[in-house]
């Protein structure tokens, strides 16, 4: 656990300091940051998530490797209307919501051909496993000036 945490933090620093250059593709596997509050500590917490771009949408899949148990940050997302995405140079705010059951199959049509992982996952675990599309917030306003978050590197 502590090897995964340590690659973690070095990979979500690479990440920022290269502004997604270094870090932002994984074998052909796309990688966005997500950040969330952690629901007991009230920490953000950021980590480095394999995602697909369909219909306009950021999504990532709550996987945890196809563990029995969630991922800590799908379970810190519910407890929060938004999170904070960085993809490549750009960090933006997002809202959250499941995919439809309706086009669940759709999505994971799409999720399996971008990481054959999520087979394995699948089929490792009972529990449905959550895909989650993130949309981009927009600005309370349109007025001239607002842009994303300057980004700043991890130190």
């Amino acid at each position: 656990m502590a090897n995964w945490l340590a690659f973690t933090r070095a990979h979500c620093a690479v990440y920022r300091g290269t502004r997604g250059l270094i870090g932002g593709n994984l074998i052909g596997i796309r990688m966005l940051l997500l950040t969330t509050r952690g629901r007991k500590s009230g920490q953000l917490r950021t980590l480095p998530l394999a995602y697909v771009e369909f219909r306009g949408e950021l999504v990532v899949v709550a996987s945890n490797g196809g563990a029995e148990k969630p991922p800590a940050w799908w379970l810190n997302l519910q407890e929060s209307a938004t999170a904070e995405v960085q993809v490549g140079g750009e960090r933006f705010d997002v809202r959250w919501e499941p995919v439809p059951d309706s086009e669940r199959m759709e999505y994971w049509r799409r999720l399996q051909a971008s990481n054959p992982a999520y087979r394995t996952y699948r089929v490792r675990t009972d529990r449905e496993i959550p895909i989650v599309r993130l949309i981009r917030c927009v600005p309370a306003t349109d007025a001239p000036g607002w842009s994303t978050r300057p980004l700043v590197a991890a130190g």
